[in-house]
């Protein structure tokens, strides 16, 4: 049986639980999905300040699953969408590391120009940021933040639907794309309520996240760790950062 590592990387334990459901949904019954929450940061990422915090939780949190005696993952997926700490956590793991905002700028730009609809204005620049960082800039048509954040959203379902389906059918409308990316770890499984309101594909993030962490290709690292003499950060990431001699290969 292969293992999926998914790491929240905020506070949330309600944003977990949603993660490892659909996720394991997603997975099937072939693939053992485990979901572990960072230890300290933000309940909720909206803002680069939480960003930042969020990418050294995950680091703090992917070491501590390493070292915690339970099976070493095949794979890794960043359980936000915005990806904090993606390529940080690639240089170190010996997994594949996929995040949701990736992943579903892959799926979706097999459909052609592709836009995002997520919650939270300040969300905006960021995911511009991260489509130019990941070369997946030319694709994103554009991008509507709905006022409410992903916490809010998630916090009642029912009305988010309808919001949300009104934004992507607009985004769809305004942009004339190929598909449209419902992002947020908090929106998993709204995405097929909204499709019947929208006339292109929507991709569902954590879905596709799932997807695309489970078909990468290994990263030929012989172990786990940094090539970097940590001070004052967790003990597990401090030891993993101490066996810098380990990762020439």
């Amino acid at each position: 049986m292969r293992h999926l590592l998914v790491i929240n990387p905020n506070t949330s334990v309600h944003v977990s639980a949603l993660l490892q459901s659909h996720a394991q949904a997603t997975a099937g019954p072939q693939v053992a999905v485990r979901t572990v929450t960072a230890r300290f940061g933000a309940p909720y990422i909206a803002c680069e300040a939480s960003y930042a915090v969020a990418a050294h939780a995950l680091l703090d949190r992917w070491a501590s699953a390493l070292q915690d005696g339970t099976p070493m993952p095949d794979a890794v997926l960043i359980g936000c969408f915005g990806d904090p700490g993606l390529l940080a956590l690639r240089q170190g793991s010996q997994a594949p590391v996929m995040g949701l905002a990736e992943a579903s700028f892959l799926e979706a730009s097999q459909h052609g120009p592709f836009a995002i609809v997520t919650g939270g204005e300040r969300w905006k620049p960021m995911l511009e940021r991260l489509a130019y960082t990941l070369g997946h800039a030319p694709a994103l048509a554009g991008i509507h933040t709905v006022v409410p954040s992903g916490a809010e959203l998630a916090s009642n379902p029912e009305a988010a639907i309808g919001l949300l389906a009104q934004a992507c059918r607009e985004a769809a409308e305004r942009w004339q794309v190929g598909a449209v990316v419902l992002g947020g770890a908090g929106l998993a499984g709204m995405a097929a309520a909204v499709q019947a309101h929208v006339p292109v594909p929507v991709i569902d993030s954590v879905q596709a996240g799932t997807r695309q962490a489970l078909t990468q290709p290994t990263t030929g690292l012989s172990r786990n760790g940094f090539a970097i003499a940590w001070e004052g950060v967790g003990e597990a990431l401090a030891a993993l950062g101490e066996r810098k001699q380990l990762l020439q290969v």
